[in-house]
C-alpha cells in the first residue's frame, strides 16, 4: 500500500531521515518541524499515517495528537520518543495512538510498525467500503483467495456468475461456506438487483414446505385465510438458494422437479399456472451420487440441479487462506465489539494454521470471535484463544505462504516422530499443495511419479 505520512518531529536529522526512508519505499512522506505545522498542513491535505513526536516545542505530542484526532479522524497515528518519555507515549496511545517507536540511530524497527499499522489502516478501510455497501462483502474482487484452489474456483464461478439461469450445485462439508458462494454468485451476476431468497430444506418441517415453496390461495386449507406468496414468486428475477437439498423428501423432489423443467407453478389451491425466472442454487453436504444410488434421492432431479457442480474444500486443505481469513475477521469482530484491532501474536498464527478446523470456516469465525471478547491488550495471544487450540497435536509438516512459491515447514519432536513418519508427513502435505495431483507432486519432491507411488505404497503397507 502506497500511503500519504505526515513526520513531524523538532530535529531535523531525525526527521529527514525518516522522510527519505519512507520515500524510497513508495511512500509519499512529507516532514514537518512542529505540531503547529502539522495542524495547518491538516486543513490542506489528509495523511494516511502521522509520525508524531512526543515532546516538541510549542504544541506538545499529547495536545498535537488530540487536534489530530479531530481535523485527521481516520489517520493512524504513531509517537516518536526517547528512552525517558515512554510513559508519554502510552499516554499518547491511550488517547488513540496506535503504537510508538523508541528512537534510535537504526531506522530499520521503524518497517515493521509502519507495515503493521498501514495493514490494519487497509483492513479498516475495507470494512468500512463493506458496511457502507452491504452487498461489496460478496464482490470477487473482496474475496480472500490465497491458496490455488480458491483462486481456481473463484476464476470458476467469475464465468458462471454472468450465466443467469444455469441452475448450480455446491457441494462441501459443513461450515465451509456454501451459502456465501451462492450469494457471490448472486451478486457477481446479471441477477444482483433481484432478490436472493434462501432456505434451509431442513429448517422447515416437511408438511409445511410445500405452502413455503409454492405458496397458497385463500381456503387452501384450514387457517388459509389470505393469499400468501411462497419462495418462489419471491425470488422472481433473482437467485433461489436450497440449502440441504439432500433433505429434501422425494414427494417434494418431483414437486421441484416440475418447476425446473416447466419454469411455472401453482399455489396451493390455486388453478393458473404462474411463471417463473429466476436462477436456482443447491447445496449440500451428501454425496449425492451415492443417495441416487440407494434410492434416497431422484436422479432425474439430480441431473438437472447438477448443471455446474463447485466443491468446496474443508479448510485444512486450503492452509494458505486461514490468516487471511483471520485477519479479516479480527478487524470485523473487533469493530463489533468496540475494540482496537489488536495483532497476531506469532504463536497463536500457528496455532491457528496448524488446527484441524473440523467446523471449517464457521468454527474459525466462532473461535476468533471468542478471542476478541477475552483479549484485552493489542495482540491476540495463545491465551485468548480454546484449549482445543493449544492442545490440538501440531501436523508435522505445514504449508506455509502463498502464491507460486508456497514453503513446507517441518517440525520434528525428538524421540516421538521417526525419520519415516517425517518423510510421510512431507509427501502428505506436498500431495494437498499439488491438489492431489501425484505428477506434479512428484516434480516438487524431485521424485518419478513411480518413486513417489512406491513411498506411498510403503505407508499403506507399514
Amino acid at each position: 500500500m502506497r500511503a500519504v505520512i505526515f513526520v513531524t518531529d523538532d530535529e531535523q536529522a531525525i526527521r529527514a531521515a525518516i522522510v527519505k526512508r519512507l520515500t524510497r519505499q513508495g511512500h509519499r512522506a512529507v516532514g514537518y518541524e512542529s505540531g503547529e505545522a502539522l495542524l495547518v498542513a491538516l486543513e490542506h491535505d489528509l495523511p494516511d499515517l502521522v509520525l508524531l513526536d512526543v515532546k516538541m516545542p510549542g504544541f506538545s505530542g499529547i495536545e498535537t495528537l488530540k487536534q489530530v484526532r479531530q481535523l485527521a479522524p481516520a489517520a493512524v497515528v504513531i509517537m516518536l520518543t526517547a528512552y525517558g518519555t515512554v510513559q508519554d507515549a502510552v499516554e499518547a496511545m491511550k488517547l488513540g495512538a496506535y503504537d510508538f517507536l523508541i528512537k534510535s540511530v537504526d531506522l530499520a524497527g521503524i518497517d515493521p510498525v509502519i507495515t503493521r499499522a498501514l495493514d490494519v489502516l487497509s483492513l479498516r478501510r475495507r470494512l468500512e467500503s463493506e458496511q457502507t455497501h452491504q452487498d461489496s462483502q460478496y464482490h470477487l474482487s473482496n474475496l480472500e483467495a490465497h491458496s490455488h484452489v480458491m483462486k481456481q474456483l473463484f476464476e470458476q464461478v467469475r464465468e458462471v456468475a454472468v450465466n443467469p439461469k444455469s441452475s448450480v450445485m455446491l457441494l462441501g462439508e459443513t461450515g465451509t461456506g456454501k451459502e456465501f458462494l451462492a450469494r457471490v454468485i448472486h451478486h457477481n451476476g446479471l441477477r444482483a438487483g433481484g432478490p436472493f431468497i434462501g432456505v434451509n430444506c431442513t429448517a422447515i418441517p416437511k408438511d409445511l414446505f410445500e405452502s413455503e415453496l409454492f405458496g397458497f390461495e385463500r381456503g387452501a386449507f384450514t387457517g388459509a385465510n389470505q393469499r400468501k406468496f411462497g419462495l418462489l414468486e419471491k425470488a422472481e428475477g433473482g437467485t433461489l438458494f436450497l440449502d440441504e437439498i439432500g433433505d429434501l423428501d422425494q414427494s417434494m423432489q418431483a414437486k421441484l422437479l416440475r418447476v425446473i423443467q416447466e419454469r411455472s407453478f401453482r399455489r396451493l389451491g390455486g388453478t393458473d399456472d404462474i411463471g417463473v425466472d429466476f436462477r436456482l442454487i443447491t447445496a449440500t453436504n451428501r454425496d449425492l451420487k451415492k443417495e441416487v444410488g440407494r434410492g434416497a434421492f431422484r436422479e432425474d432431479l439430480y441431473f438437472r440441479l447438477n448443471v455446474v457442480a463447485f466443491e468446496l474444500p474443508p479448510l485444512r486443505k486450503r492452509v494458505e487462506d486461514i490468516l487471511p481469513l483471520c485477519r479479516r475477521a479480527i478487524v470485523r469482530f473487533a469493530q463489533e465489539f468496540g475494540k482496537e484491532v489488536p495483532d497476531l501474536d506469532q504463536e497463536a498464527r500457528t496455532m491457528l494454521e496448524r488446527y484441524h478446523y473440523p467446523g471449517n470456516i464457521r468454527e474459525l469465525q466462532n473461535i476468533l470471535e471468542r478471542a476478541l471478547i477475552f483479549c484485552q491488550g493489542r495482540t491476540l495471544t495463545p491465551s485468548c484463544l480454546p484449549s482445543d487450540l493449544r492442545e490440538s497435536v501440531p501436523k508435522v509438516a505445514v504449508a506455509t505462504g502463498a502464491g507460486l512459491d508456497p514453503m513446507v515447514r517441518v517440525e520434528m519432536k525428538l524421540g516421538q516422530q521417526t525419520l519415516a513418519d517425517i518423510e510421510r508427513a512431507i509427501i502428505d502435505e506436498v500431495l494437498r499443495l499439488a491438489d492431489y495431483n501425484k505428477t506434479l507432486a512428484a516434480k516438487h519432491l524431485g521424485l518419478t511419479r513411480f518413486a513417489l507411488d512406491r513411498r506411498l505404497k510403503k505407508g499403506i503397507e507399514e
